[in-house]
C-alpha cells in the first residue's frame, strides 16, 4: 500500500476544485454535448423543486457549462441521454449508469412489497391505466371515484406511482413544466443500455471511483452519505482499490481523505482568481457540510429550512467562490415577470478584505446570473458592509 501523503490545504482545494469542474469547467465542452459531458462527469445532478432563483438542477449545470440553457435538460431526458432516479436525493443521471441504479430498485421492491400486496388493484389499476394510455401525469390519477370503480383515490394511486417508479417498473418519460410524465419502463430505457444487476463489489467500486473521481477527495461516509447500509461496503473496497495502487489514502492536518491516484497532479494546477462563481445550495461541490468546515473554512446551512426568525443570511442563500475560496453568501430571489433580480443579503465571510477586483468580478458574474434568470433589473437590500453595496451599486450602474 502506497505511503500516506500528506497535503496541504491549499493542494486539497486545488483536488477538490479541478475535480469538480470548478470554477471554469474546463474540458466539459458547451451547449448540449457539454450538458451531457458534465451530467457524466458530476455523476448526478440533483433535482430541486425550490424556484427563488433558477432550479439547483438547472444552476449546477450552468455553473460548469456557461452555454447551459434549461431545455438541454429536458431535451436530454427525451432522447434517453439521462434518466431521473435517486442518488443521495431525486436526481438525473446518465443513462450509461442505470444498472447501478438496480440494487436500490432491487431493496426498495422488496421492502415495498407489503404494501403491494394489500393494494394490488390499485397497482394493476395504475399500470393497466398508462400501458393503454401511454405517459400521464399523477394528477391523471385524481377522480370523483365513479369512472374508475370504488379503488379510485389519489392517494394510493400516488403511493402506487411512487412505488413503482422507485421500484423501476415505471421511469419519468419527460417532463412539461417540472411536471413528471410516468410511463412503462420497457417502453423508455434503450434496448442497448445494460441491465444486469451488478455484483456487490462492482457497486461499491462504482461508488467509490465516480465519488473520488467527481470530488477529488473524500473520506468512506462522504461516498456513502445517505445510502443505508453502504458503509462496509464502501470501506472494503477502498482498502482494495489502495492494495491495487488506484487510490491512496492522504491526510489533510489531522483529517484523513482517499483520492485516484491518477488526480494527484490537480493539485498543481492554480485555481483562477479572474472568476467569481455564484453556486447553487444543492451543488455537487457544497453537499457535504461538514467537508466544507474541513477544506475550506465554510460553515454553511441552507435556512430556507429554518423558522424565519432564526435565520442568519436568509432564506436561500448561495455560496460565492473565488479564488478557490468560498467567500460570501448572497440571499437572492427573482421577482418573476417583471424581470428584477433582488439581492437580499450578501454576506461576506469573516476575515476577507474584498476591494475593487472582488466587486468588478462580482457584478460581472451577478450580471450573467441575473441573464441566466431572465433578469435586467437588480435591487440590493443589504450588504455587509456599506462600503461594499456602494461599490456593487456603482460598478453595476457604471455605463
Amino acid at each position: 500500500m502506497p505511503k500516506i501523503e500528506k497535503l496541504s490545504l491549499l493542494q486539497a482545494r486545488r483536488l477538490a476544485l479541478h475535480s469538480q469542474k470548478l470554477p471554469t469547467g474546463r474540458g466539459l465542452g458547451s451547449g448540449l454535448s457539454g450538458t451531457l459531458e458534465a451530467i457524466r462527469h458530476l455523476s448526478y445532478i440533483q433535482i430541486d423543486t425550490i424556484s427563488v432563483v433558477a432550479r439547483a438542477h438547472h444552476h449546477v449545470l450552468w455553473s460548469r457549462v456557461p452555454t447551459y440553457k434549461p431545455e438541454y435538460l429536458d431535451q436530454l431526458l427525451e432522447e434517453r441521454q439521462v434518466f431521473e432516479y435517486w442518488s443521495h436525493a431525486a436526481s438525473y443521471l446518465p443513462m450509461e449508469d442505470y444498472r447501478f441504479s438496480l440494487p436500490r430498485m432491487r431493496r426498495l421492491a422488496e421492502k415495498e412489497g407489503r404494501w403491494a400486496e394489500k393494494n394490488g388493484r390499485v397497482v394493476s389499476e395504475v399500470l393497466k391505466k398508462i400501458k393503454a394510455e401511454g405517459p400521464l401525469l399523477a394528477s391523471d390519477f385524481e377522480g370523483d371515484g365513479k369512472s374508475c370503480g370504488s379503488w379510485w383515490d389519489w392517494k394510493p394511486a400516488k403511493r402506487a406511482l411512487d412505488s413503482l417508479f422507485l421500484e423501476g417498473e415505471l421511469m419519468i418519460s419527460h417532463r412539461e413544466n417540472f411536471r413528471k410524465y410516468y410511463d412503462l419502463t420497457e417502453r423508455v430505457l434503450p434496448s442497448s443500455v445494460d441491465t444486469k444487476i451488478p455484483s456487490e463489489n462492482e457497486y461499491g467500486r462504482f461508488l467509490v471511483l465516480r465519488f473520488l473521481g467527481s470530488h477529488g477527495l473524500g473520506k468512506a461516509g462522504e461516498i456513502g452519505h445517505l445510502r443505508k447500509g453502504m458503509l462496509p461496503l464502501v470501506r472494503r473496497v477502498l482498502k482494495e482499490l489502495c492494495e491495487e495502487g488506484v487510490v491512496q489514502e492522504v491526510c489533510v492536518g489531522e483529517e484523513k481523505f482517499y483520492c485516484l491516484v491518477a488526480s494527484l497532479g490537480l493539485m498543481a494546477k492554480p485555481v483562477s482568481k479572474k472568476k467569481v462563481s455564484i453556486l447553487s445550495p444543492f451543488d455537487n461541490f457544497v453537499i457535504h457540510r461538514k467537508r466544507l468546515v474541513e477544506l475550506f473554512d465554510f460553515d454553511y446551512k441552507i435556512e430556507c429550512y429554518v423558522p424565519e426568525a432564526k435565520r442568519k443570511f436568509g432564506y436561500f442563500s448561495l455560496p460565492i467562490l473565488w479564488g478557490g475560496e468560498l467567500v460570501a453568501r448572497m440571499d437572492a430571489k427573482v421577482v418573476r415577470g417583471e424581470g428584477l433580480f433582488v439581492v437580499r443579503h450578501l454576506a461576506i465571510e469573516p476575515g476577507l478584505k474584498l476591494g475593487d477586483e472582488f466587486v468588478g468580478l462580482f457584478v460581472s458574474e451577478l450580471e450573467k446570473f441575473m441573464g441566466f434568470n431572465d433578469c435586467d433589473r437588480l435591487e440590493v437590500e443589504q450588504v455587509s458592509g456599506a462600503r461594499l453595496k456602494g461599490l456593487i451599486v456603482k460598478a453595476w450602474e457604471k455605463p
